[in-house]
Formats: structure tokens, sequence, C-alpha cells
């Protein structure tokens, strides 16, 4: 008897056995994000749509649905009787099913929010500073958690599933502009705020880029609802992010459609003409508005305040409104020229009725400048302001765990 053979086949078979195993269960965790991903765009589905709009068929619906109801991710409506048959049993996402923490480190404030499984904020705090300090934020975010995490019942807390972090790349550039020391800015330079949090919060860490996470967020909880489009997230330095066939597009590095670097004509002022370029992020950023205020000697800092309407800042605004919708408008033609998108979202930290002015301002100027060969590009505000970096943080902690489908997301009914 050839033993060494035998042998050969013993172990062909246990990596047969092995392969199989690991397909039967990529498959089912693919299943189960597809009938996941369906309940989140539709609100609620009954099984026997979740099979048709999924593919599945009917038994495999019905398993991965009772799956997902053991695992506490999916909840049963009351039966819906329809005119023939049974009765269907519609199911919809548990938002207790699972939890996020999102932290936000800008250059103005720090923000630590608990999101739950469909998106809804449970707390949050916040907390404005002149510029970031290192050790300031990592005492903000140990005190924060306690009260933030307080909000769920103490059961439901092994149900956070990770923490995301949006912060500027290089968040110790431009330090002279924000008027903080050099030497407080670089300590950013070296630290791995990554590493540090997951080791004090034990959870599991993403890290991305501040615009890029809020663009996150309006991908799939905003109002948007598109597959392609081009994000604009005017903070205190503006930037953006990018959404192709419905998916977050991070880039080589992370920092696809950064913006902020966007070449510009120089900003009109005083009746001047332009003269020149300038980058975007001298533009269409709060720092420019936070120099106007400061040169009319008000507080510039009184805008970051969380309860802060703008209304106040008259003339001042009103320019800075100008100048920034004209920067934006030569950036979205400038980028329209290279992907075709169907609308460019504009959101920023500022009260709802700035973002619309901003937005009324960047289509005017549009109509001024040459668009002949481009296809017409809707404008369209953001949804959720200020606290979309920390909501997008908390967004990629979340589906980290459970990652969406995006053909189902935006498949067409």
């Amino acid at each position: 008897m050839d033993h060494t053979r035998t042998g050969e086949a013993a172990a062909a078979t246990r990596r047969d056995e092995r392969t199989r195993g690991s397909n039967q269960a990529g498959m089912r965790a693919h299943n189960e994000r597809a009938v996941l991903t369906l309940i989140r765009r539709h609100g609620e589905l009954a099984k026997a749509d979740i099979a048709r709009r999924s593919g599945l068929s009917p038994q495999t619906a019905s398993v991965i649905m009772r799956v997902l109801e053991a695992d506490q991710l999916v909840l049963r409506e009351k039966p819906r009787r329809g005119r023939v048959g049974q009765p269907s049993v519609p199911m919809r996402l548990n938002p207790d099913g699972a939890f996020s923490l999102g932290l936000k480190i800008g250059r103005r404030s720090v923000e630590l929010v608990l999101m739950d499984f469909v998106g809804r904020i449970r707390a949050s705090e916040r907390q404005t500073y002149a510029y970031p300090r290192l050790d300031a934020v990592l005492d903000f975010v140990g005190a924060a958690e306690a009260r933030v995490v307080a909000a769920i019942d103490p059961k439901l807390r092994t149900r956070i599933v990770g923490l995301g972090i949006a912060m500027p790349f290089e968040l110790w550039s431009w330090a002279e502009e924000i008027g903080a020391p050099a030497a407080s800015m670089d300590e950013w330079r070296r630290a791995d705020i990554a590493g540090t949090l997951s080791e004090s919060t034990g959870l599991p860490v993403q890290l991305a880029n501040d615009a890029t996470a809020a663009c996150a967020a309006e991908n799939v909880f905003g109002a948007a609802r598109s597959s392609d489009y081009l994000y604009v997230f005017v903070g205190a330095f503006v930037g953006g992010g990018l959404v192709i066939d419905g998916t977050l597009v991070t880039g080589r590095t992370g920092n696809a459609a950064v913006l902020g670097p966007m070449p510009v004509p120089r900003a009109r002022t005083a009746g001047a003409d332009a003269a020149g370029f300038d980058q975007l992020i001298n533009v269409a950023s709060i720092h420019v508005l936070e120099k106007m205020i400061a040169e009319q000697g008000g507080d510039p800092l009184e805008i970051w305040r969380s309860d802060a309407a703008w209304d106040g800042l008259g003339d001042c605004l009103d320019r800075w409104l100008g100048i920034a919708g004209e920067g934006l408008a030569h950036a979205l033609v400038a980028a329209s020229s290279v992907y075709d998108f169907e609308c460019a979202v504009i959101d920023g930290g500022f009260p709802p009725a700035v973002r619309t002015r901003l937005v009324e301002a960047t289509e005017r100027a549009m109509m001024s400048l040459k668009l002949q060969g481009l296809t017409p590009l809707e404008i369209r505000p953001g949804t959720f302001g200020s606290i979309a970096r920390a909501m997008g943080a908390a967004t990629l902690a979340l589906f980290t765990r459970y990652p969406l489908d995006h053909r189902v997301l935006y498949a067409e009914d």
C-alpha cells in the first residue's frame, strides 16, 4: 500500500473541505450583507420581497433572516394582511443591534458621538478651542467616552463595534493660518492617535481624512441619494470626498478629492479684480471668514460655538459667501472636466441657513463661467452640517464591521 499517496489524498480532502467551508462562510456573509443593505435602503421588507430583490431563494432568504434575527440585527414588525394569501411580516433594522463611536478632531473643535445601527446619534460631546493640543484632546476623549456610552443600557455596551476617527491629514500644517504655536501643532506629527485610542478604549479603530468621513455619512445616511457626486465640506479649511458608483473612493493614500490645494483665481476684494491664482483652501474656508471678523474687531472663535447662528455677521458674512461661492464654482467646473458627476454636494461647519446661501452663491458664480462641453452640474445642500465628520467617523467604524453592498444600495427597483 502506498502510504505516501494515501496521505496526500487525505491532505487534499482536508484542503477541499476547508476551501468549501471558507467559500460557504464567504457566501453566507455576502448574502447577509446584501439583505441588511436592502432593509437599510427600504426601511422594512418582508421575506418574500427580500428574496425577490436579492435574487436569493425563499428558503435561503428565510435562513438568513432567522440568523440576523437571532443576532438581534433585525426586528419583526406586526404581520400585514394583503388581499390574498398569508399575511406578510415586514422586517426592519434593530437600532440597538450595533453601535459605533465617532471622533472628529478639528482645528477648532473636537467632538465624540455614539451612533446606533440605523444612523441615529444617541449621544454627543463637543469642545471648542483656539487650536488642538494633543494632551487636551486625549483627556477629552477619556472623559467624553464614558458619558456618551452611558446613554445606552449597560447590556448594550458590548455591541459597540469600533471607533472611527476623522481628522485632517497633516493636522499640523497651516499652523500660522489658525494662530497656533508651531511646537504644539508639531506634536501631532509624531502622534499615533489611532494606536493610542485603540489601546485606551479597547476598540478597533478606523482613521480617515475628516472630509472623507463626512462624505461617508452623506453617502449612507444623507439625502443626496446619488451614486456619482463630488462632496465638499467647508470647515476651518475646505476639503472634499468622492463617490463613484455608490462607493466612497478614498484613493491611493486616503486623500482623494482633498480639494483644498486646488488652484482657483485669487479672490476679488474691495472691488478690485483678482490677480493670479491661490489655493481653494485660502478662498473657500471658514478661516478666511475668521480673518474678516477679526479685521472688524470681532471675536472669530465665537462662530464655533455649537449654538452660534451667525445672525450678526452682516456684511462680513455676505462678502465671505461671495468669495467662497466663486472659488467653489471654479473648483467644481475643474472637477467636472475630469469626471462626469451627477451632482455636487456642499456641506460645512455652519448653520443650515448659511449652507443654503453658500449653495446659492456657488450656483450664481457658476452661471458666469464658461461651461461649454460640460454636462450641467446640479448643486445640492448636504444633510448633516457640523456633525457630519464625527458621524462619518462612526459610519466608517460601523460599516467596517457590517459592510454595505453598494450594488444593492443604489440598484434600480
